[in-house]
């Protein structure tokens, strides 16, 4: 069956519709952040646009690149030198977009970080909390996930490694709260949103401390790990709407 193509554009409108990107105020640009050939007919998928997955790319032939981590962030070395230039350069020299997308990636109701890894956990959200209610609030929908213990087995099982855990393992789990990624800073908003566990990819010394303090189990799970899945989601569906090649490409990262 001969793939189907889709004009860049028109690629980049329907996606920042789709993630509503013009209400988040982000640490970087959300949307088309290197222009490259008109028409897309593969897409390559990934969690960061390192060197590694723009080789990938290059090596599946894609026509543009969809990340979460991409370029430009807030407070960086602007000048195009070293390992940007060659990241940047590889694109340019292939002619491949790269789309990015950060917090219009985590939020999204159905195909965001945080909705994907409830579905590969089996959690069920009931609210929000924190900031923009970006966090994720609910109950674990497997009756044999009982216990802080039985849900760090499971992150292993899905996730592929095993979480680092503050708190009893025999503590029984009632609510459970999670935000992807760098979102430790968020524990204090999750126990005034009544979390007694909270799950998220990267922990701080200080969240060691908040955390036994109050009595809530912190499940530090990898940035990277629990990323993996909202950009895979968005990826397939952007295959199904534009009956476009897609390929999600993880490049491994122990953080």
């Amino acid at each position: 069956m001969e793939r189907g193509s889709v004009n860049r554009d028109e690629f980049a409108k329907y996606l920042e519709q789709t993630l509503d990107i013009t209400r988040f105020r982000d640490y970087c640009p959300n949307g088309m952040q290197v222009e490259g050939r008109l028409q897309i007919k593969k897409l390559v998928t990934g969690v960061t646009a390192s060197l590694a997955l723009i080789e990938a790319a290059v090596e599946a032939g894609a026509d543009a690149i969809l990340v979460h981590h991409g370029y430009f962030w807030r407070g960086e070395d602007a000048r195009v030198v070293g390992p940007k230039h060659k990241r940047l350069k590889l694109l340019l020299a292939h002619d491949i977009s790269l789309f990015a997308y950060h917090l219009p990636l985590d939020m999204h109701p159905t195909l965001g970080n945080n909705a994907r890894l409830a579905a590969q956990l089996g959690l069920e959200a009931d609210g929000r909390f924190g900031e923009n209610d970006i966090g994720w609030l609910g109950v674990s929908a497997d009756p044999a996930t009982k216990t802080v213990g039985d849900l760090a087995c499971l992150v292993e099982v899905r996730l592929g490694r095993a979480p680092l855990v503050i708190g009893d393992p025999a503590q029984p789990l009632g609510r459970i709260g999670w935000c992807t990624g760098a979102a430790h800073t968020m524990l204090g908003d999750a126990i005034a949103a009544g979390a007694s566990a909270y799950l998220s990819g990267e922990i701080s010394e200080p969240v060691v401390h908040l955390a036994r303090e109050a009595n809530v189990a912190y499940l530090a799970c990898g940035h990277h790990a629990t990323e993996r899945y909202g950009v895979q989601a968005l990826g397939a569906h952007l295959a199904a709407q534009f009956g476009i090649g897609h390929e999600f490409v993880d490049i491994a990262n122990p953080v």
